[in-house]
């Protein structure tokens, strides 16, 4: 038996023990399990995954992208330049990193894109947030990032900062924070949505549920809207490349 998983905290809201069990069925792929890993203390839970050898791999979702890497045996250059990781191989009783964020927000994120969205604003500044600043530096579109607490030092404006004329400027609002997310749907981030044009697209990587009100509300403005499900579908199948 081979056993797959999911670690982080909470857990409530994940599809990724219901996606890769119906893959399995699906693909006829027998002796393997996927389960769901919630951890309250990361340094102390740890080592009783390390120390189970029927573990041949791990996803990693929020908090514990970033806070994962000293656990780890080696990690993919991209996952060494953004400082974030969300999927683990295990081979030979080593731990190796790697980051398909980045595949997965790329492939469906370049599928709205238009010539006029050339600016960004990334709300939060977890493992999530430094995956999409990977891709949109790639893609050539300038970025900040948005949090509770601005720093000039590092490109990190606060939430009381998005003017009109910002607004107008950044036609691109993508949310890597798990604000809205099952089963807190009523939350949503502090952005001024009464500035929002169609000219707009917002992008949230949750995907539960589909429509947040971050997107609902971006939505009844005209912008174009994107939730996270395509790049989950993604993010799972180049796990399951770097598993087998």
């Amino acid at each position: 038996m081979k056993i797959y998983g999911l670690i982080g905290n909470p857990l409530g809201h994940s599809f990724s023990q219901k996606y890769f069990t119906e893959k399995f069925s699906r693909e006829n792929i027998t002796g393997c399990e996927y389960q769901n890993f919630e951890i309250r203390d990361l340094q102390k839970e740890i080592y009783s995954l390390k120390n189970n050898p029927l573990i041949s791999g791990l996803n990693v979702t929020i908090p514990y992208k970033s806070e994962i890497i000293p656990f780890l045996d080696s990690t993919s250059d991209v996952c060494k330049e953004i400082n974030a990781c969300n999927c683990i191989k295990i081979s030979n009783g080593k731990w190796l990193g790697f980051n398909t964020d980045v595949a997965g927000f790329r492939q469906t994120f370049i599928e709205h894109l238009k010539h006029h969205h050339n600016k960004a604003l990334v709300l939060g500044t977890g493992g999530s947030s430094k995956a999409v600043g990977y891709v949109l530096k790639d893609l050539g579109i300038d970025f900040l990032f948005v949090s509770r607490k601005g720093d000039d030092s590092s490109a990190v404006i606060n939430y009381e900062s998005l003017s009109y004329q910002l607004m107008q400027e950044f036609t691109i609002v993508i949310n890597t924070t798990p604000l809205g997310m099952f089963p807190n749907v009523n939350a949503y981030p502090q952005i001024p949505y009464e500035y929002i044009t169609r000219k707009h697209y917002f992008f949230d990587l949750i995907y539960n549920p589909a429509r947040t009100l971050f997107l609902s509300k971006a939505e009844a403005m005209g912008a174009v809207v994107e939730n996270g499900e395509k790049m989950l579908a993604i993010q799972a199948e180049e796990s399951w490349k770097i598993w087998s």
